[in-house]
């Protein structure tokens, strides 16, 4: 009996997207809109796929800023690099499909803070950092307000340069950005190994097997499922979470 590795070694999860009642009070960011925090991810591609409600997704990068409305059946998906923010229209939920699984749990994932922030390593983390998800949820909900509202300040700046016409500002953060997670880079190697690459080498062996004229490989690995509604919902950088057990 072989195991049987998640396609691509992606991550699933469920996402309710922040509004004024996600948590109950959480209420808008700096610029009046509600929804989740903005970040990118320096490695790993994401995917979102609508389930309910609406909203839109904006997004920012070297080509510039757009905006992406998000309503049931809709899927937008983008590159590491692209800065991206989730805004409620109501009741907006998606299901998140993350390549490299591991990696954005790991600190593949960074928010728009303040540039003097972005470049103090330990004050980043102290920014970023939610309490234990357990106890405590009012102190959580506090911290990932005030967590998204400082990188929606920080959004909100960078946007406003590049619409203007200035990319220095995006490209420090870029720079601020690789040099933040640089250090695991050893570590997402070996995460990486875990799941993509085994999962591609699995494909690999099944060619060969198949080119061969056999069929030994086949039906060789017990299905697995997970209800993706394990534990209470915790909290993300876009909203509350539910994370598929695909381990």
């Amino acid at each position: 009996m072989t195991d049987v590795v998640f396609p691509g070694g992606t991550s699933v999860s469920r996402l309710r997207v922040y509004d004024d009642a996600v948590p109950a009070g959480f209420g808008v960011g700096p610029d009046g809109l509600p929804g989740g925090t903005p970040h990118l991810h320096t490695v790993s591609t994401e995917a979102y796929v609508v389930t309910a409600g609406s909203g839109s997704l904006q997004t920012l990068d070297r080509t510039g800023y757009r905006e992406h409305d998000l309503a049931p059946g809709a899927t937008v998906w983008f590159a590491p690099g692209t800065i991206h923010r989730v805004v409620n229209g109501g009741g907006l939920e998606v299901v998140v499909i993350m390549s490299n699984r591991g990696l954005p749990e790991a600190g593949d994932a960074v928010m728009t803070f303040a540039d003097e922030v972005l470049a103090d390593a330990e004050r980043y983390g102290e920014a970023a950092r939610l309490p234990d998800a357990a106890p405590d949820r009012s102190a959580a909900a506090e911290a990932a307000r005030a967590r998204r509202d400082a990188a929606v300040r920080g959004f909100v700046a960078l946007r406003a340069a590049v619409q203007g016409g200035d990319l220095a500002p995006l490209e420090r953060f870029y720079e601020r950005a690789a040099a933040l997670v640089a250090p695991r880079s050893v570590e997402w190697s070996r995460l990486r190994e875990d799941s993509v690459l085994a999962d591609a080498r699995r494909g690999e062996q099944l060619l060969a097997e198949i080119a061969s004229g056999s069929a030994a490989l086949l039906g060789a690995a017990e299905p697995r499922s997970s209800s993706g509604a394990e534990g209470e919902r915790r909290f993300g950088m876009c909203g509350l979470l539910r994370t598929y057990d695909v381990d």
